[in-house]
């Protein structure tokens, strides 16, 4: 929801009401009136609020024949906001809002006017408004996620035209839904088609490569931000002075240099890392977000641990390590955030081992795996086998036991051994679990262990002690909201001596055998640590 959304809404009303030969007041009361409603359905988040109240100040300034600007109109609602409610100076959607809007209103004319000397007034002036919007809220994005949106302003006019036919349909849909639901389905779904691309053209964007450019966080990150957008602001905006001039070269020269500078550290980190990658690796955790996905290989053999939350970071991390077939495929449990990404794999995997189904939807999921040509089998603790030169073993959960054989508590836990690698890979096991699994099977120390539950709080320290594993991968989606990995997790390993590499800081994380007998395991992290 944003303020064009408003504009949309209030110019739909307003253009009704003229049709309809209703005085101007009339009209101003009944765009109020339905605004006050479209912010209720939408619901009043801060942005939303924010763009609400700024609307009815402008219709009221109308409305008594004292139309004003726009900034002091914006002015007028922040403070308003913000004297209402301290807190929402410390949030981050307000503040986007804000920001958004005063580039709008300060920048955009500026930007096309200086466009429209090397483009038509008209594609500089489409390109100007998600420009403007996107340098005035750059600062702030990167306090959220340190990157730059390669393809933001292309996404925003692909995305631009189809906005008011969603907003307009899809709210005569809903008013008409109470009254006259067959004629309110369609509108809805009419207005299913303008979202539907507003999606289409998110997720293709943000799926084309380096769509998001790495960029440094916290305060340094954020001035060196400020400080491109002032030099390019400065460069490109026209000004009464002539063009020359020292100041107008010393900008250039340090906006050049530093692009050139930023250009180079993405090539060579770029280069750098993927000559560093160890061809020997045997064990990949996938960055797929807030989940788990962990390949383990021995040359030209696979087993993968779970598939994660999305078929789209799967499939894409499978084609980043060049693996199109499964040879061993394992789901500790039938969580989203495990088996949400099985489109990936279907058709693609020769064994499957699984927990025992809760329900119709997991034994569906077996029917779907079958299908594909896979091999199903129920697994538990002393099942055994082999992958290449890699031996596996089930241990966890007990067969036939009458206690934790579902859900977290009876993920299927597995190990590997061989080629100077011992691991475990431990689902979403709680503490108890945890504690229940080293009774019945007692694993020997590792050197890799997939810490339980993303790094939830639910842990034993006891387990990680008698493991003294070297590293600890954690599947893990940046700004999560669970706080995932937990503090207290992270002390356990750290206490322990396993060293914690996190899919949501290091990326793809590889680990391979150590160069030497005795010597340290290697390993390989797509991003370089904060």
């Amino acid at each position: 929801m944003s303020g064009a959304n408003c504009a949309v809404v209030i110019a739909s009303i307003m253009l009704l009401g003229g049709a309809l030969r209703l005085r101007r007041g009339l009209r101003i009361g009944l765009s109020l009136a339905v605004l006050a409603g479209f912010v209720t359905l939408v619901t009043p988040e801060p942005s939303v609020l924010r763009a609400g109240v700024m609307a009815s100040v402008v219709l009221l300034s109308i409305g008594i024949g004292r139309p004003g600007g726009g900034v002091p109109a914006l002015a007028l609602v922040v403070i308003v906001l913000l004297a209402a409610d301290p807190w929402l100076s410390r949030n981050y959607g307000f503040a986007l809002s804000v920001l958004a809007t005063a580039g709008l209103l300060l920048l955009a004319g500026p930007l096309t006017r200086a466009l429209s000397r090397w483009m038509p007034s008209g594609l500089a002036a489409l390109v100007s408004i998600p420009l403007a919007a996107q340098l005035a809220c750059q600062p702030v994005l990167v306090l959220l996620s340190p990157s730059l949106p390669l393809y933001g302003v292309p996404a925003n006019l692909l995305a631009a035209p189809a906005a008011p036919l969603a907003t307009v349909v899809g709210l005569l849909g809903c008013l008409l839904l109470p009254g006259v639901p067959w004629l309110a389905g369609a509108f809805l779904g009419a207005a299913w088609l303008p979202a539907a691309w507003i999606a289409a053209v998110a997720r293709t964007t943000a799926a084309l490569p380096g769509s998001r450019l790495p960029w440094l966080g916290g305060a340094v990150g954020l001035a060196g931000v400020v400080l491109l957008t002032l030099l390019f602001l400065f460069l490109i905006l026209p000004r009464a002075a002539a063009p020359g001039g020292w100041r107008r070269t010393a900008a250039l020269a340090v906006l050049l240099g530093s692009l050139g500078a930023y250009s180079g550290s993405l090539v060579g980190t770029g280069v750098g890392r993927a000559a560093a990658f160890p061809d020997d690796w045997q064990i990949a955790a996938c960055d797929i977000g807030q989940g788990d996905a962990v390949v383990v290989r021995d040359r030209d053999r696979y087993a993968l641990v779970d598939v994660g939350p999305d078929p789209k970071p799967m499939a894409e991390c499978l084609r980043t390590l060049g693996i199109d077939r499964i040879d061993l495929l394992v789901l500790t449990h039938y969580d989203l955030d495990h088996i949400g990404g099985i489109d990936a794999v279907l058709g693609r995997v020769d064994t499957a081992l699984v927990g025992i189904p809760e329900n119709d939807q997991d034994r569906r999921l077996h029917e779907r795996l079958a299908e594909g040509g896979a091999l199903v089998r129920q697994s538990a603790r002393g099942d055994t086998g082999v992958l290449g030169g890699l031996r596996w073993e089930i241990l966890w959960p007990v067969r036939g036991s009458p206690v934790m054989q579902v859900g977290n508590p009876g993920s299927v836990t597995i190990g590997f051994d061989g080629r100077g690698i011992r691991s475990l890979f431990l689902g979403d096991l709680g503490e108890e679990a945890q504690d229940a699994m080293w009774r019945a099977s007692k694993p020997a120390p590792l050197d890799v262990v997939k810490v339980a539950h993303h790094g939830s709080a639910d842990q034993s320290a006891r387990l990680y002690a008698r493991l003294r594993a070297t590293v600890g991968l954690i599947g893990v989606g940046a700004d999560n909201g669970y706080g995932h990995p937990t503090d207290a997790l992270l002390d356990i390993l750290a206490g322990v001596g396993t060293t914690a590499f996190r899919t949501d800081l290091r990326g793809m994380v590889v680990v391979a055998p150590a160069a030497e007998r005795g010597g340290a395991l290697t390993v390989w992290t797509e991003k370089m640590p904060p």
